[in-house]
């Protein structure tokens, strides 16, 4: 991505003098400001700090627990325009069906470029090139996109910071409903079934074990997989390695 450093513009944003070593109060600054975001729950508030902090343009969070299709039921929180928004929804699902659960796991915290797709229209002074930046929030991995404008130079720094507050933000805004803090709860036969995927045995060695039908370790199996937003038996017992259940 061409970029120019905008320290000035940054330091200014937050009320300082363009005046050098006053580039960790902006910092300090933010997290004042994040803190009270975090106080009010309001999460596209903290976002929108975020953003002038790494001086982005639009931010755009989604979580991968969830499908991404037309109905971006995905989406966290943007005020990305709401055209690009549906029409990134399917190259955001085939990037992340693409990668391995180790795959996955090293791209954390690492920002990423990633050009956007011909026919995708972007506001008038934007770049073409957006960056993604990996987190994990609990069990959930989220993404924060952020578009800038054309021509801008990004601080490496400043988007680890961005990578940092963005987990932190979500972790205390983001409260799951009742509903789906029970969605994510695994049963102990789910757990069970884990375990024994876990030790290499197949379904019909975990049927004889736990006195059941193969065709029901397939669906407490496949109920595991949905739970944990994984597609393969591997993918899910590298999750269950990761929360510490088997």
């Amino acid at each position: 991505m061409e970029t120019i450093r905008a320290d000035v513009t940054l330091r200014e944003s937050y009320g300082f003098s363009a005046v050098a070593g006053e580039r960790k109060s902006a910092r300090d600054l933010l997290l004042q400001q994040l803190g009270r975001c975090a106080d009010r729950a309001s999460l596209p508030a903290g976002l929108r700090a975020l953003t002038r902090y790494v001086s982005a343009s639009h931010y755009l969070l989604v979580r991968h627990d969830r499908t991404f299709d037309t109905d971006i039921d995905f989406v966290v929180a943007s005020d990305w325009p709401f055209d690009m928004v549906r029409n990134m929804a399917a190259a955001i699902g085939n990037v992340s069906s693409r990668m391995s659960e180790i795959d996955r796991c090293s791209s954390l915290m690492q920002p990423a470029f990633v050009q956007l797709a011909d026919d995708i229209a972007v506001p008038a002074g934007i770049s073409r090139e957006y960056c993604a930046i990996t987190v994990n929030v609990g069990r959930v991995r989220m993404t924060l996109l952020l578009l800038f404008p054309e021509h801008f130079i990004l601080s490496q720094t400043s988007l680890r910071d961005v990578g940092l507050l963005t987990g932190y933000l979500a972790s205390l805004c983001c409260k799951p409903s009742a509903r789906q803090d029970r969605d994510s709860e695994l049963t102990d036969r789910e757990i069970e079934c884990l375990y024994w995927i876990a030790e290499g045995k197949t379904s019909d060695e975990i049927a004889v074990i736990l006195g059941i039908s193969r065709n029901t370790i397939n669906n407490y199996i496949t109920s595991v997989m949905r739970k944990t937003a994984t597609k393969t038996r591997s993918e899910a017992i590298a999750w269950a390695v990761r929360n510490n259940l088997v």
